[in-house]
């Protein structure tokens, strides 16, 4: 339900994500990973058609969670390739992003796809025009924004100073690794 899931988004009670696979023949966990919930906002929630009018619940509106939308550092793993990871690790990852649950809504949607864009570039450390090549993308997000790269630079700021990030020089950063 499409409606009770964005409903749910916008309440302080909705629940955090946790994704099993298993392997039914050697019935073993080969992985174990949850989405926290402060990463979950409407922008990750795809809109399914209404059933048909012939169905038995006709006209009832489903949805998909994109989860291709949500960073790494949003994909945290208890069990990964049948190997339980530590559980100093798991914490770590945890509190890592544990600021965004202070952040409303859309500025948490502008910092979660943010840091998609970071992670989409594929390397520790980088530097603000590599972010910037994102620019048509967040304009395709929100197409009301006029000031795309001044708010990737706010966003990339906000990332800095919530110990996410670390400033190497002028225009160029390095995700923190988790404390251990």
């Amino acid at each position: 339900a499409y409606f009770t899931k964005i409903d749910r988004l916008a309440s302080s009670t909705n629940p955090n994500l946790i994704l099993l696979n298993y392997d039914l023949n050697k019935m073993t966990v080969l992985n174990v990973c949850m989405v926290p919930k402060h990463f979950f906002i409407p922008d990750i929630i795809e809109k399914r058609k209404p059933l048909a009018a012939t169905a038995r619940r006709a006209g009832w509106i489903g949805s998909n969670i994109l989860l291709d939308r949500v960073p790494d550092s949003g994909r945290i793993y208890i069990v990964r390739n049948n190997i339980p990871v530590p559980k100093d690790a798991v914490i770590a990852q945890w509190q890592k992003t544990l600021f965004l649950r202070e952040k409303e809504a859309e500025a948490r949607g502008w910092l979660v796809e943010v840091m998609k864009c970071v992670d989409l570039i594929g390397t520790v450390e980088f530097d603000i025009e590599q972010v910037y090549s994102f620019e048509r993308r967040l304009s395709a997000l929100y197409p009301h924004n006029r000031n795309v790269r001044p708010k990737i630079r706010q966003q990339l700021q906000v990332l800095r100073d919530s110990g996410y990030l670390d400033f190497v020089s002028r225009g160029r950063y390095r995700i923190r690794s988790n404390p251990l």
